[in-house]
């Protein structure tokens, strides 16, 4: 029984000096872990601090982009309500259709239901120049008036100031400035649209090459809207302020120095 329990003993302080040497590698890879959770946290701050260097770099070069090349801003028309234009050629009109007239043109159909839209109609974004605008509903029914309009019509186009060819030339600065945006904010664009005016497999460019149809522009300005909202939505662009159909007026809510977090 001595001898056993001798044995024993021997075993025990063989255990108890194993122990020891598992305790000091264990106090050894937690001071390692500490270490390393140190230079993490560190290198994460960094990182954060390089992103948003990126950020501020990125938003001081689209402002500038914004400013110097492609300025956007809200021009005042002066159109007429056509409620007030049908009230003159019409003395009969009631006031009830007058004004439910009125309330047509300011009515937006979005999402499912009717909702309020008083920039709709009255207003028009300019980019480049107030001289090229486009409307600020969404409605580009003139240029394919146009285009069909040229079909059935002989001759040279004297019309400079035709109202389809400032809604093409606006289309193609938004496409080209949308492009950018993207090398910029380094944000893959979901649909593909080409702003250069060359030969490829798929046509000339979208809106500055020959004339489109009306499924072909209506094609384009809808991948074109898609690109913008995606732009936005990476941006954090406030959702209340978006309009699907609302080209330049999305462009100019993103470039806007009030969006906080362009150019994460």
């Amino acid at each position: 029984d001595t001898e056993g329990l001798l044995r024993i003993k021997e075993e025990n302080q063989k255990h108890y000096r194993r122990a020891q040497r598992h305790q000091e590698k264990k106090e050894k890879i937690q001071r390692h872990n500490r270490k390393l959770g140190d230079l993490v946290e560190k290198k994460t701050y960094d990182l954060k601090t390089q992103y948003e260097h990126l950020a501020n770099l990125r938003r001081s070069h689209i402002l500038e982009l914004t400013s110097v090349i492609f300025p956007i801003e809200e021009v005042k028309t002066s159109m007429r309500d056509p409620a007030d234009v049908s009230s003159e050629s019409d003395n009969a009109m009631t006031s009830s259709t007058v004004s439910k007239l009125a309330e047509a043109r300011r009515t937006t159909y979005l999402s499912g239901r009717w909702v309020c839209d008083d920039h709709n109609g009255d207003t028009s974004i300019s980019i480049t120049g107030p001289w090229i605008i486009l409307p600020n509903n969404g409605d580009y029914s003139a240029y394919y008036s146009w285009v069909e309009e040229k079909k059935t019509t002989q001759g040279p186009d004297m019309e400079h100031n035709n109202p389809a060819h400032t809604i093409s030339a606006a289309l193609c600065y938004a496409t080209q400035l949308v492009n950018t945006l993207s090398l910029i904010l380094d944000v893959n664009l979901p649909k593909k649209l080409c702003n250069r005016q060359v030969k490829t497999q798929q046509g000339n460019h979208e809106f500055c090459g020959e004339n489109l149809s009306r499924h072909r522009f209506t094609r384009a300005v809808k991948k074109l809207n898609a690109n913008i909202l995606h732009l936005c939505f990476s941006q954090h662009v406030n959702l209340d302020l978006l309009h699907p159909l609302h080209t330049l007026r999305n462009l100019m809510y993103l470039v806007s120095p009030d969006t906080e977090n362009l150019g994460r």
